[in-house]
């Protein structure tokens, strides 16, 4: 049970049991994402290609046709089962630790609900999350993002929460020495704020698909002095990011809403902030999140988003094969319609002046990451 010596960052820890198989999914899924997928890459300019090219008379053009070339490849079949196998060992390696947990995450909740809250959570208890997305099980995460209306579950975030650096160390997005909790994409993301713009000072600050919370730490850390919000359709999601925030001490103000209709008011934020929430949301739908962003921001407001680096026209056949994959039986089923989006049309489209937008590339481990957005004209 935790006390009030005990934070939540001291209280989650696996033990050496749960850490030595955790540490064995992260090593997998590094092996499968990385040697695996070098291994295909080989297969494919030695043999596959060119198998391709006497059947059809070209090369494939596409991820459809690459997909075709590999279809009967006995390694992308091996590789496609290791990939599924280490999904589903992250959550149930993880969410050992969380079942484990979870008693003492709800002790600390009651004890810091007896305290004025610092910041505030709004849920809505006849909220309904909009289709397609509520029907999904993102990343194949069980049970979803989404739980029953009026539900207090602490689970759902705490399990999402405890993958993420497990993924990203195994993906080669970190070093594996940033502590589980640690708000290191929002600071990541605020650095590729700060290669773009001259220091800012904004007012108010939002968190644009929050999800538990976690990475919004970050931008009060960095504005201590702006009003910080977070907005996510998930309400377990919302009231993990809240019962983080308030045990770290951290005034932040959490929302349920969609992205595309959050009801804030007009011009209230000057900067706006998004991490991996147009990969997780349907295509149509990203025009109106965008519009929503420029209605939000005052003028002269700065809207940045880091999402996955994967447009076609950059990668591999091989690659677009494996991301394709990723779409059709991983939990990723919006990824490849993003990537095949041109922001930056989206981005003028929503009101963006065109000399005040940008799309590219900024370097993220042993990889990249995709940073786009647009600054509202004064």
């Amino acid at each position: 049970m935790a006390t009030d010596s005990q934070n939540l960052k001291t209280a989650y820890r696996p033990t050496h049991d749960e850490a030595a198989r955790q540490a064995f999914v992260g090593a997998l899924k590094g092996y499968v994402n990385g040697s695996m997928e070098s291994q295909l890459a080989a297969e494919y300019d030695n043999q596959l290609k060119f198998d391709f090219m006497e059947k059809h008379g070209q090369e494939p053009r596409d991820r459809y046709q690459g997909t075709e070339a590999f279809r009967h490849s006995h390694l992308y079949q091996l590789w496609g089962s290791a990939v599924y196998t280490s999904q589903n060992l992250m959550w149930e390696t993880v969410g050992d630790t969380c079942d484990r947990l979870e008693p003492a995450f709800e002790a600390r909740q009651a004890m810091l609900a007896k305290r004025p809250t610092l910041g505030s959570l709004e849920l809505q208890d006849d909220f309904v999350p909009p289709d397609p997305i509520r029907h999904v099980e993102i990343h194949r995460q069980p049970g979803g993002y989404f739980g029953p209306a009026g539900s207090t579950d602490l689970h759902r975030g705490m399990h999402y929460f405890g993958t993420v650096e497990l993924y990203r160390n195994a993906k080669g997005l970190g070093d594996g020495s940033v502590a589980v909790g640690e708000p290191s994409m929002g600071r990541y993301l605020l650095g590729a704020l700060q290669r773009r713009f001259d220091a800012i000072k904004p007012r108010a600050v939002l968190d644009l698909g929050c999800g538990p919370g976690s990475q919004t730490l970050a931008y009060k850390e960095a504005f201590p002095d702006a009003e910080v919000w977070g907005v996510d359709l998930s309400a377990p999601f919302l009231r993990f990011g809240h019962l983080w925030a308030e045990d770290q001490g951290v005034a932040i103000h959490f929302r349920q809403a969609n992205a595309s209709d959050t009801g804030l008011p007009d011009a209230k934020f000057d900067l706006i902030i998004s991490h991996i929430l147009f990969h997780e949301t349907w295509d149509d739908i990203l025009p109106a999140i965008m519009e929503e962003a420029h209605r939000l921001l005052a003028p002269g407001g700065i809207f940045i988003n880091g999402d996955t680096p994967y447009q076609p026209d950059r990668l591999s056949i091989p690659k677009q094969v494996t991301n394709h994959w990723q779409v059709i039986n991983n939990g990723e089923p919006f990824w490849t319609r993003f990537a095949d989006t041109d922001v930056k049309e989206a981005l003028i489209a929503a009101g963006f002046e065109a000399s005040n937008v940008f799309a590219d590339y900024d370097p993220l481990g042993t990889g990249e990451y995709f940073i786009f957005g647009g600054r509202k004209g004064t």
